[in-house]
C-alpha cells in the first residue's frame, strides 16, 4: 500500500473555510465533488470499502470526520478510541480520499449547505430514502448515492466482540 508523507496529508486535512475554497477551485477546473462522512473510529475493512466506492462514482472525495464530541454524542460513553485529528490523518492517508474535514455537528448538512456536493455517498446501512440529509442534498441540486459492501462490519461490533469474554 502506497502512504503519503505528512507534507501531503497536512495539505488533504482541511478547516471549513479551507475546504471551500479548495472545492471552489475544484469546480472552476470542471470537476465533480462526492461527500463522504462519518465517524471513521478505528478504521477497518468496510470503511475502506465504503471510501473506495464513495471514489469510484467519481470526482472528487471529501470526506467529512465527525469530531470527538459529535461521536461521543451519536455512539455514547467511551467513544470515540482515537481523537479525531488522528482519524482524520489516517483517512487522509489513503489514495482515494481528496480533503478531509472535521465537523462538530451530529450530520452533514451545514457542510452539504457550504460546499454543495454533487453527491453525497452513503454506506449499505442506509436506503437512498433513509440518508438523514436527502433533504439538504437535493435542496442542493445533488443527489445521493449507497456504496460499499454489505454492513457486516463495525466499530462498535469489533469492541464488543474485543471486549466479551473469549471461549476456550
Amino acid at each position: 500500500m502506497n502512504f503519503l508523507g505528512k507534507a501531503t496529508l497536512q495539505t488533504k486535512i482541511l478547516s471549513r473555510e479551507e475546504l471551500r475554497q479548495r472545492v471552489q477551485g475544484w469546480r472552476r477546473a470542471g470537476e465533480r465533488i462526492t461527500l463522504a462522512n462519518g465517524a471513521f473510529d478505528l478504521l477497518h475493512v468496510g470503511h475502506v470499502r465504503y471510501l473506495h466506492g464513495a471514489k469510484a462514482i467519481g470526482g472528487r472525495l471529501v470526506v467529512a470526520i465527525n469530531s470527538d464530541e459529535s461521536v461521543q454524542k451519536l455512539k455514547g460513553e467511551g467513544r470515540p478510541i482515537m481523537p479525531a485529528e488522528e482519524r482524520a490523518e489516517i483517512v487522509a492517508a489513503l489514495a482515494d480520499v481528496d480533503a478531509v474535514v472535521i465537523f462538530s455537528e451530529l450530520d452533514v448538512r451545514a457542510i452539504i449547505r457550504e460546499i454543495r456536493p454533487d453527491i453525497q455517498a452513503k454506506g449499505t446501512d442506509y436506503t437512498a430514502d433513509s440518508v438523514p440529509e436527502r433533504d439538504a442534498m437535493m435542496e442542493c441540486g445533488g443527489r445521493v448515492e449507497i456504496v460499499g459492501d454489505a454492513k457486516h462490519h463495525s466499530t462498535s461490533a469489533i469492541i464488543r466482540a474485543r471486549l466479551s469474554p473469549r471461549k476456550s
